[in-house]
């Protein structure tokens, strides 16, 4: 059924949220049958873990949802995720790569986004659960293309290539805000690590090693610049990356950083035509964007491109 109320998006801001900043509620049957499968097989999903205020059209609208895998407790205390943060209690559960396949199997999905919570207590960051996962998807839908949107790992030179070898279609690490901010957004990560990575993932493809589409994602309000901006996408084309995302930053709570600006959607759409003057083969900019929003739509000429 629709709701006729709306809900007014970022947390934490008293005055008034822009128009474009209102998403109407919907919670039509579809959206309560995704939530009781999720349920059901005990997964995670960043819909529900960050806030997303996209849950509603992705669950309700199209079926789909953003898995999150490896917990919901993150080793890092981000300044602008929801996620809860802390010292996981217990590894990797065994059984989540079957019931993400089981999952994305019943939901009839052909592009799926994993991605998990920072776990710098495991030796490989996660790397051989996520391939885990590639694997089980591979072998309960085929057709399914898979998109992974992995931590840093904290630099292990091993891990990148454990998740590579299991060629995900799409391989996505968020570089989220400019190198200014990231001590106070990102405490635990480093804006040269997030781009060594990304550069590594296109110098691999570029080698032949790994044959998809490299991906990163950035939010805008945080209190970045405009010059800092184009220097920051002067720096991830300049490593290679082929396709971006530009969202609106939302507070998601008052525990978290406060949003600095609205940015409105014509400044948006000419951030999308400079990373296009780039080089990116595309860019989904907007104040709703996230990284995993429309990704089934956004990266599929890159895909085919990519198969050849």
């Amino acid at each position: 059924m629709m709701s006729d109320r709306l809900l007014q998006i970022g947390a934490g801001r008293r005055e008034p949220r822009p128009e474009w900043l209102r998403i109407r509620l919907a919670t039509p049957r579809r959206y309560h049958d995704v939530r009781q499968l999720v349920d059901r097989l005990n997964l995670n999903t960043v819909c529900q873990e960050a806030r997303c205020p996209n849950i509603y059209e992705c669950w309700g609208d199209h079926g789909t949802a953003t898995f999150m895998i490896l917990g919901d407790i993150c080793t890092r205390r981000c300044g602008f995720c929801a996620v809860t943060s802390g010292r996981p209690k217990a590894g990797v559960d065994p059984e989540e790569p079957a019931n993400v396949a089981e999952a994305i199997e019943v939901m009839g999905l052909r592009h799926a986004v994993i991605t998990s919570v920072d776990r710098d207590d495991l030796p490989d960051g996660g790397a051989r659960h996520f391939a885990d996962v590639i694997d089980a998807i591979r072998a309960s839908s085929p057709e399914c293309a898979a998109e992974v949107l992995t931590p840093d790992f904290r630099g292990v030179p091993e891990a990148l290539g454990i998740v590579l070898a299991a060629s995900p279609e799409v391989f996505s690490h968020n570089m989220e805000t400019v190198p200014r901010l990231y001590r106070k957004a990102r405490p635990g990560s480093r804006y040269a690590r997030s781009l060594e990575l990304l550069a590594e993932s296109a110098a691999r493809k570029a080698s032949g090693e790994y044959g998809g589409v490299v991906k990163t994602g950035i939010m805008l309000g945080l209190g970045e610049s405009r010059d800092e901006i184009e220097t920051t996408l002067g720096d991830i084309r300049g490593a290679g990356v082929e396709v971006i995302t530009l969202g609106q930053y939302m507070q998601p709570t008052r525990n978290h950083m406060p949003v600095a600006r609205w940015v409105p959607p014509d400044e948006f759409a000419e951030y999308r035509w400079l990373a296009l003057e780039l080089g990116f083969k595309h860019c989904e900019s907007g104040p709703l964007v996230r990284s995993s929003y429309h990704a089934h739509e956004h990266v599929g000429n890159e895909l085919a491109i990519a198969a050849g």
